[in-house]
């Protein structure tokens, strides 16, 4: 097999990771008024410190900060941008049987991208990260925050500012373009795109999306993956031939629930086609992530990372049963193309997923395991 130097590994990991009880309490104290920022940078330095050591105990050769600055995924992101601000809505996102807690952004301004404290957040991670293991960058698409903003609670906000999507959709590719600069000038080389509105898309669109009486809901869905992928690739166009860009598809990934189902068969065009990044990193944990079909459209030489392993519970996978899916997604895209992960990151917002630090390592050690027999490297 042929041997990766660079993003994506054989064996790799999403980017999220159960925070500590210490970090936890802190962030609780701050919250409620009894700690300073700069106590809880403190707290959150030794704790990414500490994860940084496991992370190369385990074997990971790209390494992530957990994501532990973050309350959640994205909205941290979203209001690190010039003229985005938090929001608290009237409910959170709607999972399988559980409301999150509610959060959201809104425009105050132009959006832009100078100075997000994403860029001095990777700093410290890599200043603090062994020679030779690499430091991935995880941030949202640019189309998950173009989603957001077009919710129908925050769209009246953004129309004060924005008057039509186009004059958004400028801004916020502007905005992610700076930033990427700013942290490949800071010795980022891999950055993760993590973007949910693929894999909420392949689901029946909720209620509120077709608004024209003369479409259907396959029109819309292709409309609306054009747009997604318009966005998207105009942030990608152009970038430092070294620079990696992968993206991560999820179907949602909040306190071991999730958001929607469905194969990934009415996305693959344009996503598997079309999108310009270098890997995909795919759910297929549950029957919900359907066939391995669909990798049969990934062009050109892109890579996929199968999420065979799920984060959502702490039982271990049948060792064979995940090898035989491996050589069963082989059938349609080359083995060398593959490479293997946890579907998604550990705790995509700071409740995290049910399962112990324990069974979260045992996870990344059963999935170093299995990549290690499946792709032999020299």
């Amino acid at each position: 097999m042929t041997k990766r130097t660079t993003s994506p590994f054989r064996y790799d990991i999403v980017g999220s990771f159960l925070r500590p009880d210490k970090l936890k309490a802190a962030r609780t104290a701050f919250e409620a008024g009894n700690l300073t920022q700069a106590e809880l940078t403190k707290v959150e330095d030794e704790a990414i410190i500490d994860l940084i050591n496991k992370q190369e105990a385990a074997g990971l050769k790209a390494v992530t900060d957990g994501e532990f600055r973050r309350s959640w995924w994205h909205l941290d992101f979203f209001w690190g941008l010039q003229g985005v601000a938090f929001a608290i809505p009237e409910h959170g996102y709607f999972f399988h049987g559980e409301e999150t807690r509610p959060g959201t952004v809104i425009v105050t301004g132009k959006v832009s991208g100078e100075n997000h404290p994403f860029v001095e957040h990777f700093k410290f991670t890599r200043a603090h990260t062994s020679e030779g293991v690499e430091v991935k960058q995880t941030i949202p698409a640019p189309a998950q925050i173009l989603v957001e903003l077009l919710r129908p609670d925050v769209i009246e906000k953004v129309r004060e500012i924005y008057p039509t999507n186009e004059l958004l959709i400028a801004d916020i590719v502007t905005a992610y373009r700076q930033v990427i600069a700013d942290l490949y000038a800071a010795g980022a080389r891999t950055i993760q795109l993590d973007d949910c509105t693929w894999g909420v898309l392949v689901a029946p669109l909720p209620e509120g999306f077709i608004v024209e009486e003369e479409k259907d809901e396959k029109e819309v869905r292709n409309e609306l993956a054009q747009l997604y992928l318009t966005i998207n690739n105009a942030v990608l166009a152009d970038q430092p031939a070294d620079l990696i860009l992968n993206t991560h598809v999820c179907r949602g990934n909040y306190h071991s629930t999730w958001a929607a189902a469905g194969g990934y068969d009415d996305v693959a065009d344009p996503l598997f086609t079309s999108e310009n990044v270098h890997a995909y990193y795919l759910e297929y944990d549950t029957e919900r992530s359907g066939g391995f079909e669909p990798l049969a459209k990934v062009s050109g030489d892109k890579q996929v990372v199968l999420g065979l392993i799920t984060s959502k519970d702490g039982n271990l996978e049948d060792r064979q049963q995940v090898i035989d899916r491996i050589h069963e997604a082989a059938q349609y895209l080359p083995l060398d193309r593959l490479s293997l992960s946890p579907q998604c990151g550990f705790a995509s917002t700071e409740e995290g997923n049910i399962l112990t630090e324990e069974q979260q390592w045992n996870k990344i050690a059963l999935v170093k395991s299995i990549a290690e027999e499946v792709w032999p490297e020299k």
